[in-house]
């Protein structure tokens, strides 16, 4: 138990921190922008148009905000690696740990964007370049630091014998 939530924590982390950073140098060097409106943006999806006026306190529940959903997916994807059995063996197979990230990454951007923040915010996504950027950079900064944090180590179980249990009396 205490592994599987240190695993948890680890990747929710060094998740939240690579999604954050990626973020945040693409709206300031490359989109004009600055981290507080980025963050300010994130509270947006439950404040409203008003996080924008909130100032540090509202980019502070976005930073917030960001870290929570990178535990959240960093929890989804430590339910599926503890029970099948498929993910393992393919998380065990040569580069499964990049091969697992191409999918999971840019799996989770698209449910982010194309169902959770148009639910919340009622309103249908804008496919541009941007969208697009983040669906690629998704791989190497949420995919690789969840699959990599908790698909280390796994092995594929053996039939009959549950995950974590393989060589206990």
């Amino acid at each position: 138990m205490r592994t599987t939530v240190s695993r948890l924590l680890r990747a929710g982390l060094l998740t939240g921190v690579s999604d954050g950073l990626f973020s945040t140098v693409l709206v300031t060097f490359f989109y004009g922008s600055t981290p507080t409106r980025l963050w300010q943006g994130v509270a947006s999806t439950l404040l409203g148009r008003g996080a924008f006026d909130g100032g540090t306190p509202t980019a502070l529940l976005g930073l917030l905000m960001h870290f929570g959903v990178a535990f959240g997916w960093s929890a989804v994807f430590l339910f599926v690696v503890l029970r099948a059995g498929w993910v393992r063996e393919l998380l065990a197979s040569p580069y499964g740990v990049v091969k697992v990230a191409a999918l999971y990454g840019p799996c989770v951007w698209l449910v982010m964007s194309l169902a959770l923040i148009p639910l919340l915010v009622h309103n249908a996504p804008a496919i541009s370049f941007r969208w697009w950027v983040q669906l690629i950079g998704h791989f190497p900064f949420v995919g690789l630091p969840i699959v990599a944090s908790i698909g280390k180590g796994n092995r594929p179980s053996r039939p009959g014998v549950a995950p974590g249990t393989e060589g206990r009396i």
